[in-house]
């Protein structure tokens, strides 16, 4: 018996299809970020099951309205917990959002519609709603460590349904 085969995908010669993590340059490497933001929401993470947990209250750098970095080039020295993604970390890291495009890529799926390679425009990963933009309640400044827990959402965890369809929806 044979396995049935690959479904062709629309992104076929694109160079995240095309290369590793490891072969993209720093440009190609920085355009697989959506622009989404929830990796810059605070989490929690249960230290018996590892179970990881986001809130609603961003890191004190992001800009939730534009949802990119206030100082990106300094950002692990102005925050101490700020990761940098790797090609290596990506495979690894266990909260990183479903619709990543760091981490599809590491898995070898496609972007979604709506991600700025694909759609050439960057607002619709907010159109799409994917994005942090108008969900962000506080940022660590505004917000207690201890308070965190009153803070939890399940959304940045979630995909929207208008995000899950193969193609922009008509408006």
């Amino acid at each position: 018996m044979t396995a049935p085969p690959k479904p062709v995908s629309d992104q076929e010669g694109f160079f995240w299809k095309t290369k590793t993590l490891e072969e993209m340059s720093d440009v190609e490497w920085e355009s697989l970020c959506d622009g989404c933001g929830r990796c810059c929401l605070e989490k929690l993470e249960d230290e018996d099951t590892g179970r990881i947990f986001f809130t609603h209250v961003s890191c004190k750098l992001l800009d939730a309205g534009l949802c990119t970095c206030k100082d990106y080039a300094n950002r692990s020295e102005k925050v101490s917990d700020c990761v940098r993604l790797t090609p290596e970390n990506v495979r690894t890291i266990n909260w990183l959002p479903p619709s990543c495009g760091y981490r599809l890529v590491a898995e070898g799926r496609d972007l979604y519609w709506w991600h700025p390679l694909i759609s050439g425009d960057p607002e619709t990963v907010h159109e799409a709603g994917v994005s942090v933009r108008g969900r962000v309640e506080g940022t660590e400044l505004d917000i207690a460590d201890a308070d965190l827990e009153d803070h939890i959402v399940r959304w940045p965890q979630l995909l929207p349904k208008q995000a899950r369809l193969k193609r922009r929806p008509k408006l």
